[in-house]
């Protein structure tokens, strides 16, 4: 099992105060003795998908974070549904895979910015 971090309690917030100009996720990720606490900030976010299992009392880590390929199921479904209307916006799929409890959270983002806390 690999830990590259973990996802404390009530950190994965959505910020919509610019709703639909730039909807934002952030995650405040503790990456244990590798690197300070960090703050993950996706911008131009258009798709948040989480399936999150609940119910167990562990702290959340992550086993797997990596940028999807152009040819991903909810990337493709996601221009297909728009018809058009972001053919000219660059889309990136961010998936991050938990040890935890099992869960996958995906984000359609037009980056991701790093900030030390």
């Amino acid at each position: 099992m690999t830990v590259i971090g973990m996802i404390p309690s009530s950190s994965i917030f959505l910020d919509r105060r610019e709703l639909g100009e730039n909807d934002i996720v952030e995650m405040i990720i503790d990456w244990y003795e590798e690197r300070p606490k960090s703050k993950i900030i996706f911008k131009g976010v258009c798709l948040f998908k989480a399936a999150m299992n609940s119910g167990i009392h562990v702290k959340e880590t992550i086993d797997t974070a990596y940028i999807g390929p152009a040819d991903d199921p909810d990337l493709l479904h996601f221009y297909k549904l728009w018809k058009g209307a972001f053919d000219n916006v660059n889309l990136y799929c961010y998936v991050i895979k938990t040890n935890s409890t099992g869960s996958e959270i995906k984000i359609l983002a037009q980056g991701v910015e790093e900030v030390a806390i």
